[in-house]
């Protein structure tokens, strides 16, 4: 066998450490001053807890900071980014079936969804991307990316909208988060542009949009699932004991010094090291720490106030992406949709004045694109809705001007 020469040695080490997922957020963490939040609320909210089990949708803008072409990312790629959250969040994954026998059941729907904000803080119609030429060639784990002085952009109102910033990020981190509690100015999500969705410029193997939920799980208050020390600690009860982080794709079961006596290594969990391939899970006790972040007098509780998923809201002005916004609509007074939310069929109904049979049905996904169509011939009409990502829709009733809208979420 040849000798391998330093520089050989030296080559072998940075490629094989390249394709390992690396997370800058206990590093940022540990720098980061805690801020409680709860005593400044929205003026004018009256303040409440989250009901058992609700659905909890959060807005979400996507800054995309680009200093050659190819780190301006396509709409597709935003999207399929939003899709990659719904589904982890919603233990909708297709791998979820790869889950090992010992773990299924403690997987979980986290009852958390994701939209692209449909509302800017101004109350002005918005795609919820705000793309933006930096000079920057790239960017540090400083927090730059977030002020437009530094030449990044401003983050928008971080008690009503998740911040996530797209850019190009020097060294081997892929991403970072602040955790709930930090400075206003500064709280979401930093991801590298070619790990960001599922589709697009990517690279292997970190292109399921795993990067960002993971991140987000930090965001909502998750730590590693090692604890980020050996045999450490993550505060979630459900989550066995493991030595440390796995990296790539490990073989079920991965026994280390911490786990024996255990089914192994939840290598699988969202919080590990692991490759998008191999990642596939939260647990109960995970959703109910995420979750907590949403209680009364909680750091993320204004989201359950935040209506900018919802472009009825908006006041004025049009949108600012060149991704178009949703037409507003709220819930149509003469338009139903059961159930809702929904998991595999819905049904569409007129009401009161409105006879639906003779219309025509479309449904628009969160960039308001058509992607199913439906004529009707009675006035109850079965749409089987099982094909489609998980997610925030609407349905446009058309008959020649006449339109009505009706939103329902995909489960």
């Amino acid at each position: 066998m040849p000798r391998l020469t330093p520089v050989c040695l030296l080559l072998l080490l940075h490629f094989s450490m390249s394709a390992q997922r690396q997370c800058g957020t206990p590093d940022y963490a540990a720098k980061m001053p805690y801020i409680h939040h709860a005593s400044s609320p929205f003026a004018a909210r009256i303040a409440r807890d989250t009901l058992n089990d609700e659905l909890i949708i959060i807005p979400v803008v996507v800054h995309v900071l680009y200093h050659a072409a190819s780190e301006s990312i396509s709409d597709a790629q935003i999207l399929s980014q939003i899709e990659s959250l719904n589904r982890d969040f919603g233990h909708l994954n297709d791998d979820a079936v790869n889950t090992p026998e010992a773990f299924r059941g403690l997987s979980a729907d986290c009852r958390i969804r994701f939209c692209l904000a449909h509302v800017d803080p101004a109350g002005r119609l918005t795609g919820g991307v705000i793309r933006k030429f930096t000079s920057k060639e790239y960017f540090l784990t400083d927090d730059g990316m977030k002020f437009s002085a530094a030449g990044g952009d401003d983050a928008w109102d971080s008690r009503r909208y998740l911040n996530l910033w797209v850019c190009n990020m020097s060294g081997r981190s892929l991403g970072y988060a602040s955790p709930p509690g930090g400075p206003e100015a500064t709280d979401g999500v930093v991801i590298n542009f070619d790990v960001f969705g599922n589709t697009g410029v990517l690279r292997a193997p970190f292109n399921k949009g795993r990067t960002a939920t993971h991140e987000i799980g930090h965001w909502l208050g998750l730590k590693h699932i090692w604890g980020d020390q050996l045999c450490g600690s993550d505060d979630v009860d459900d989550t066995p004991p493991q030595r440390s982080y796995n990296y790539g794709c490990p073989s079920y079961p991965r026994i280390s010094a911490c786990s024996v006596g255990s089914s192994g290594d939840m290598f699988m969990n969202f919080m590990d090291f692991s490759d998008d391939g191999c990642m596939n899970m939260f647990t109960v006790g995970q959703k109910a720490r995420m979750r907590s972040c949403f209680a009364l007098n909680a750091d993320r509780n204004g989201f359950l106030d935040s209506d900018a998923c919802d472009s009825s809201a908006a006041t004025s002005g049009a949108p600012e992406s060149n991704i178009p916004a949703v037409p507003p609509a709220s819930v149509s007074e003469f338009l139903t949709v059961q159930p809702n939310p929904a998991h595999d069929v819905i049904t569409v109904k007129g009401m009161g004045s409105l006879v639906v049979s003779g219309m025509h049905l479309d449904v628009l996904n969160g960039f308001g694109q058509k992607i199913m169509q439906h004529d009707c011939l009675l006035n109850s009409e079965t749409l089987q809705i099982s094909g489609l990502p998980a997610g925030q829709y609407l349905i446009r009733c058309n008959k020649g001007k006449k339109r009505e809208y009706v939103r329902f979420i995909k489960l």
